[in-house]
């Protein structure tokens, strides 16, 4: 499977004559490559042309009401303040998306990185249509470009709001379909959260990960009070063919104890010892997050 990567030098765009006319045709363009790229993923997995037609996604959303995930990473200098950042997210990004019925924003951050200083933003979609219109259509709002204007017409290179860009698109699971909120957040209370990253060396083998985790996994996560937040396929990005989902926590502690019980339950001891599920991840890739004060996750 190709690995499609999208990234981002600058927020600045140059607005010139034929810009709308241009700018829709970018927008369909944007469209059509995302639904293909989805049907090219499952055609690739062995699923055959006719299975690969009927995962193309319309404008209405996926099968079963799952939602869409764009996962991004605003990659930082290191040292860099992320002020300027935080102030465009919190005031003219995040507003803009509630606005556009899109509610339930996280934003995080990594106290000990993987692999160097990041903002982690996640955006719940219903549906393609939503990815491939907000996108486009954002930071052309009049409400945005005045609310984020320190951010969006910054001209010193050597001076940026962040260094790149990365996004992913993700599908949800089955078995959570639509982002859930942790009480504690619902509660403004403090929290931390697990990013979980499962690869794997084979498009089969990762959609056999993603079978066992609505096979009883959720379930028993949910059951631990490990409180997942979302579970997500990875269908456009780098590193595929992988699986990312979210747990949360009142502390890293607590959040540990409840990995303990779920090791030693009986419904995941019976899958992990199920052949079919064997040998389907090769590389994890845990993340410890914090959410921003303005965070909705």
């Amino acid at each position: 499977m190709t690995a499609f990567r999208f990234t981002q030098r600058s927020p600045v765009f140059q607005i010139g004559a034929g810009y709308p006319n241009r700018l829709l045709l970018m927008n369909l363009h944007r469209r059509d490559f995302i639904k293909t790229a989805v049907t090219a993923s499952v055609a690739a997995a062995g699923l055959g042309a006719s299975t690969a037609a009927a995962a193309a996604v319309s404008s209405s959303g996926a099968a079963g009401g799952r939602e869409y995930y764009e996962l991004r990473a605003y990659r930082l200098k290191a040292g860099a303040s992320p002020a300027r950042l935080d102030a465009y997210l919190e005031k003219a990004f995040i507003p803009a998306l509630n606005a556009r019925g899109i509610k339930s924003v996280g934003v995080f951050t990594e106290p000990e990185p993987k692999d160097g200083p990041a903002v982690w933003v996640l955006i719940p979609h219903a549906s393609m249509e939503s990815v491939a219109s907000v996108t486009a259509d954002i930071n052309r709002d009049a409400t945005v470009l005045s609310a984020g204007a320190d951010y969006l017409n910054l001209s010193d290179p050597k001076n940026p709001a962040f260094d790149r860009m990365d996004s992913w698109l993700l599908l949800a699971f089955a078995g959570l379909p639509k982002l859930e909120i942790p009480a504690l957040a619902q509660a403004g209370k403090s929290r931390i959260y697990e990013m979980r990253t499962y690869e794997s060396f084979s498009e089969l083998k990762a959609l056999k990960k993603v079978e066992m985790f609505n096979s009883g996994e959720i379930e028993v996560m949910k059951e631990l009070n490990m409180s997942p937040v979302f579970y997500g396929q990875g269908l456009v990005g780098r590193d595929l063919p992988h699986l990312t989902y979210m747990l949360s926590g009142p502390d890293r502690e607590t959040h540990a104890k409840h990995w303990t019980a779920f090791g030693k339950h009986p419904v995941w001891n019976k899958l992990k010892s199920d052949p079919q599920y064997a040998d389907t991840v090769s590389k994890i890739t845990s993340r410890i997050l914090v959410p921003a004060t303005y965070s909705q996750v």
